[in-house]
């Protein structure tokens, strides 16, 4: 479907959704459909919840997020079930300010935008549509118009709670429009958005000598006060400030902390009376989220200071820390490239693994565990399965540190100098060692890191490339065997002939001669010992490989060598020890002879067909692998 179709398809399925009728009728539709008349804190909740959510690993997942934000399961099952769902229920945490506090480019701003869309796209749908009074700015709730002293009845015969007086304009607009007969007053179906500032609102500081408190709360229409004779007519007067065309949804403070104090003072019968002050009128009603986001610093400094003890007493903090898991980081790093004019560059296979592995280290403590360094905690974190590790003892970890993630690298730094690294290297084609260096290079230009860090951050640079000499070795390593694949095979099956013989205590019995031999425990232990299996683990390994050998057989299935991921290892690693020498050669030859160029040609293949390498990466890799082979 063409662009201008999709435009045309949109248009129209925004006049199917309009709907305009009396408040009679709108009643009719909150009888049917009570969820309508929810609260704006509700109304985000159950937002949230209809993406759909899932527990994994005893922790919910919510899919609102989907594929935007990354590795932050942790904090946002928090905000969601401490903040948005006791608020959703009515609680007193609804009458509080969230503030979303983590280090930069964290992920609070991207946070916010989300639930501004998520907010836009939702009023659209059944279960999110949003009526309002017609031709109110502030989009006034409908049920306001009933009097407060039959509240009490409706709510014994609709079910519906109603919060907040009428405005003193619509108070006006029913006498002199409808002469006072509420059942007439025209209400309208309203969709969020933010352009168009209906439900959603964003404040942004500036100048604190210039900026005018009628950006928030609106301001008097001088052109009219000739016409309607007083500044305290509500026609007189412009409702058109952020709090104003925030109301019944959502009003985002970009770097709250750093409002002047006349600012900040209109959001405190806001957050816990649900109104505020404008011209010359009584309080006005308002049912908003208000959601702010600052850098640590800055809060510290807001609460060190007594004068703002009513204000912080009124705001929930939520700690949005850095992703601490380095599959994740790579993930946010993808996502990031996509979403630039750089989509087009080849980046090598754990280019930006090699990345994610030194931001995640810059951001973890220490570990004061006995037996755990940072990189061992760094998998751990991961979900890599380390020997003699599970989850309680990752429990511990996070525990000794409960704000750790605060600190460190953030993303964009890593994806300036992925960038650099293009530029500077001029070729559609960057590499791990690439991204290395240019993360090493831009060290000494980042002023706001202390020598001290800027030292350790040298240091987590060399551990993420000890991390990439392995990868790069298994890489070609697997490569390598690929093209080996009959002798992996072949040594598979000779070791299962022995492992067989060696648990029914049975002779071998040699092919040529004919001639019965004991299990060959040198074969055997030549490829255990290479996935760490020692002389007291052997039989039960060994035992264990047989009952799978047997579990197999009974399905019918055939055990090869993919059947075992510890036993695949271990082939592998074996014939590549085997190999080593061969790969040394190849890879290292100034002028390799045919069959040499044949066999790197061959791997070669193999890493651009099966890893994702292109021809020009492929190469740098085995030349890398074979220095290092070479050392």
């Amino acid at each position: 479907m063409s662009i201008l179709n999709k435009i045309k398809n949109y248009r129209e399925e925004e006049n199917r959704l309009k709907w305009e009728g009396s408040f009679s009728d709108y009643l009719e539709i909150i009888k049917e459909r009570p969820e309508v008349a929810q609260t704006a804190h509700s109304r985000v909740y159950n937002m949230l919840k209809s993406a759909g959510v899932e527990e994994r690993d005893g922790q919910k997942m919510y899919h609102f997020f989907g594929e935007e934000i990354f590795g932050l399961e942790a904090a946002l099952e928090r905000l969601i079930e401490e903040y948005f769902h006791p608020a959703a229920k009515r609680l007193d945490v609804r009458k509080r300010i969230l503030l979303l506090m983590g280090p930069v480019s964290g992920g609070k701003s991207t946070i916010v935008t989300l639930l501004k869309r998520g907010l836009e796209r939702y009023t659209r749908t059944d279960s999110g549509a949003v009526y309002a009074i017609k031709g109110c700015p502030m989009h006034e709730d409908p049920l306001h118009l009933i009097p407060h002293h039959l509240r009490d009845s409706f709510y014994e015969e609709y079910g519906i709670r109603i919060e907040g007086s009428l405005s003193p304009l619509n108070t006006m607009r029913l006498e002199e429009e409808y002469g006072g007969r509420i059942e007439e007053v025209r209400v309208e179906r309203i969709f969020f958005s933010e352009d168009r500032r209906v439900g959603i609102g964003t404040f942004t500081p500036s100048d604190p000598k210039s900026q005018d408190i009628a950006d928030l709360t609106g301001s008097i229409d001088f052109s009219t006060i000739a016409q309607y004779g007083s500044e305290s007519d509500p026609r007189a007067y412009r409702f058109d400030g952020e709090l104003n065309k925030a109301n019944r949804g959502m009003m985002e403070f970009q770097e709250m902390l750093k409002l002047d104090e006349k600012f900040l003072w209109h959001l405190l019968s806001l957050t816990q009376e649900g109104n505020f002050k404008a011209g010359r009128f009584a309080l006005i009603s308002a049912d908003e989220l208000i959601v702010a986001h600052t850098n640590e610093t800055e809060y510290r400094t807001f609460i060190a200071n007594k004068k703002n003890e009513a204000l912080h007493s009124r705001i929930i903090v939520m700690p949005i820390p850095y992703n601490l898991k380095a599959s994740q980081e790579e993930r946010i790093y993808e996502k990031m490239i996509q979403d630039s004019d750089m989509a087009h560059v080849h980046i090598a296979p754990h280019a930006l693994k090699v990345a994610a592995i030194f931001s995640v280290l810059t951001r973890l403590e220490i570990p004061k565990k006995q037996g755990v360094d940072v990189v061992k905690k760094m998998r751990l974190y991961n979900g890599e399965s380390i020997e003699g590790y599970n989850e309680v003892d990752i429990e511990e970890l996070k525990k000794e540190y409960p704000n750790e993630g605060m600190q460190g690298i953030d993303p964009r730094y890593v994806i300036n100098r992925i960038s650099s690294a293009i530029i500077r290297k001029e070729v559609p084609s960057i590499n791990a060692l690439d991204v290395l260096r240019s993360l090493k290079d831009g060290l000494d230009q980042h002023a706001s890191i202390s020598e001290e860090d800027r030292k350790k951050f040298m240091n987590y640079i060399a551990v993420a490339r000890r991390e990439y000499d392995e990868i790069a070795k298994k890489e070609v390593q697997k490569a390598f065997v690929y093209s080996y694949e009959e002798s992996a095979k072949t040594l598979l099956n000779n070791y299962l002939d022995n492992v067989e013989a060696f648990c029914n205590k049975n002779k071998l019995r040699d092919p040529l001669t004919g001639e019965e031999m004991n299990p060959d425990e040198k074969l055997m232990r030549s490829i255990e010992e290479q996935i760490g299996v020692s002389e007291n683990a052997k039989k039960a390994f060994r035992e264990e490989i047989l009952i799978r050998l047997s579990a197999f057989a009974r399905k019918g299935k055939r055990f090869d060598y993919h059947s075992h991921d510890r036993l695949r290892e271990a082939i592998q690693k074996k014939l590549f020890a085997d190999l080593k020498d061969v790969v040394k050669i190849t890879t290292s030859s100034q002028t390799p002879d045919e069959a040499q160029l044949k066999k790197i040609n061959e791997v070669v293949a193999t890493l651009v067909d099966e890893h994702g390498y292109n021809t020009t990466s492929a190469n740098e890799l085995l030349r890398y692998v074979g220095s290092l082979l070479n050392r």
